[in-house]
């Protein structure tokens, strides 16, 4: 008997459910083993882990690789059930050495077997993969990309995240997807919160009459009025809350949506090196909204990026801010009320 250690991964991007994605990889993983009398004795199975990131960075995949360097690790070989999965770009060409280098076979159902080390053909057949599943994930990314601009653009909805301060979450029926819908999930729109968009109209009703951020920031904390953090302390606990800062009135004045525009795409998500000596070590995907390059890849987007509507849903023709409202000109009628919108 040939005892193996099968190795599977399921993230959020292949919109699986990790028990019925375990399944069916460690299924095709048997099918493959059984005719030469193997057996899975071990199970290494990442969930919520990409497809980019690299064998060192993922738990399971982590665990194996020190698995083959000890001698009594209890299998003789390793099995995946789908090479997409497994290895995305050139990821196999920098771990298969490892295998090689522990005398740990490789099997793979495209295949037919273990993988060779001498043989092209295997070689060539691993890269495709792997660049399949690099191509996969683009489209993947690309499709998401333009379906959430078309839906800001067309639509003006609101694409989720924390509410603006001056808005609430209110529900709006059931989800047009249907497989959402049937999974519970709802469809959302902003409605203006009767405590705190009177203060949002205050803030640019008072701009608009010449007052400065730090005028406003400092009467508004001498009226006792509950900034941003203090309204929401469930989610600003970091915060001291204990009075209006600059920034927060600035951010509030410089922000579309309460000029009855959606915006989408001001952070996105993006990519960078963890180490540029050694690009083996993949990137850390995250979003936030610095204006500078982070180790943890934050970018804030150009203003010509943003997907951006006019108040009636329509696609802007130009920028619709500038960095403040101009005090020539009122930024929303009836005293930048906060308006609904879709969501």
């Amino acid at each position: 008997m040939i005892r193996f250690a099968f190795y599977g991964r399921v993230s959020t991007e292949d919109q699986q459910d990790p028990e019925s994605s375990l399944g069916w990889q460690r299924g095709r993983a048997t099918a493959l083993i059984a005719p030469r009398d193997g057996q899975v004795v071990a199970d290494y199975f990442d969930i919520g882990q990409s497809r980019s990131v690299p064998w060192q960075r993922r738990p399971q995949a982590a665990n194996l690789l020190t698995a083959l360097a000890d001698p009594d690790r209890g299998f003789d070989a390793v099995v995946v059930g789908e090479p997409q999965r497994a290895f995305y770009g050139n990821q196999f060409g920098l771990t298969f050495p490892v295998f090689e280098h522990y005398g740990v076979t490789l099997w793979v159902p495209e295949v037919g077997g273990p993988i060779d080390p001498g043989n092209e053909a295997h070689d060539l057949i691993m890269s495709v993969f792997g660049g399949m599943s690099k191509g996969e994930r683009m489209r993947i990314k690309v499709r998401v990309r333009s379906a959430m601009a078309a839906q800001a653009l067309t639509e003006g909805r609101y694409l989720g995240g924390r509410p603006p301060y001056g808005y609430r979450l209110a529900d709006a029926g059931i989800h047009p997807n249907p497989a959402k819908a049937a999974d519970g999930k709802r469809l959302h729109v902003l409605e203006p919160d009767p405590d705190t968009s009177p203060v949002v109209a205050r803030i640019f009703r008072q701009f608009l009459e010449g007052q400065g951020i730090f005028a406003i920031a400092e009467g508004l904390t001498a009226d006792g009025i509950p900034s941003p953090s203090a309204h929401d302390r469930t989610r600003n606990t970091h915060r001291s809350g204990i009075a209006w800062g600059k920034s927060a009135v600035r951010v509030i004045l410089t922000n579309p949506r309460y000029t009855g525009r959606q915006v989408w795409n001001k952070q996105r998500k993006d990519e960078v090196l963890l180490d540029v000596k050694d690009v083996g070590q993949g990137t850390p995907p995250s979003c936030g909204g610095t204006a500078k390059t982070t180790g943890s890849g934050r970018r804030k987007s150009l203003t010509r990026r943003w997907s951006t509507t006019t108040p009636s849903g329509r696609p802007a023709p130009s920028s619709p801010h500038s960095p403040e409202p101009r005090r020539t000109r009122t930024p929303h009628p009836g005293g930048a009320t906060p308006t609904s919108c879709a969501g």
